[in-house]
């Protein structure tokens, strides 16, 4: 792809940006962006490269905007009874256990008809659980969560090791189109 001074006022146009907004997340002067767009000047390509990350990068979709807030959590100490009410109640299909503030594992449709039996209601949580689910920094590209969903039901996002949200495979195929 060439990059000319047209392509970039119409990428900036797209992004939302004046090209006062632009310079100062570029750090170049107005005037220059300005000139840039007109072909009166052949910039650096360092400059160049500024501009296009600035155009670009706010179309990256990032882990904290396809999460889901509001993440429901166990103890270790609850019974599978309450659990599974509380998952057919809200659909979901995981959720993370904590042990006071940290992850302790992950209790999942899954884990709990592994350990089906007669007394299964009963049960304690620490007994069933998986191991915790990864966790990604909530300005991780989402590019990221996918591998990562291939081997886990899912994602916990995080910022400075609080739980914000949490991505499964059904969030990621909310992105589609």
């Amino acid at each position: 792809m060439i990059i000319t001074g047209n392509l970039i006022r119409n990428l900036r146009k797209k992004a939302g940006l004046t090209q006062r907004k632009l310079a100062e997340l570029a750090g170049v002067s107005q005037a220059h962006i300005a000139k840039i767009e007109q072909g009166k000047v052949d910039p650096r390509l360092s400059t160049i490269n500024k501009i296009m990350e600035v155009l670009t990068e706010g179309r990256k979709k990032k882990c904290k905007d396809i999460m889901t807030k509001g993440v429901l959590f166990v103890r270790p100490e609850d019974n599978v009874l309450k659990v599974s009410e509380v998952m057919v109640k809200h659909a979901i299909s995981q959720m993370p256990v904590l042990n006071g503030k940290t992850v302790a594992g992950t209790i999942t449709e899954e884990s709990i008809v592994r350990h089906l039996s007669a007394d299964i209601a009963k049960e304690k949580v620490k007994n069933v659980m998986d191991p915790p689910l990864p966790m990604i920094s909530e300005d991780a590209p989402i590019e990221t969560v996918r591998s990562l969903l291939e081997k886990h039901q899912g994602v916990l996002v995080t910022r400075d090791g609080e739980i914000l949200g949490i991505i499964t495979r059904s969030d990621l195929l909310k992105t589609i189109g």
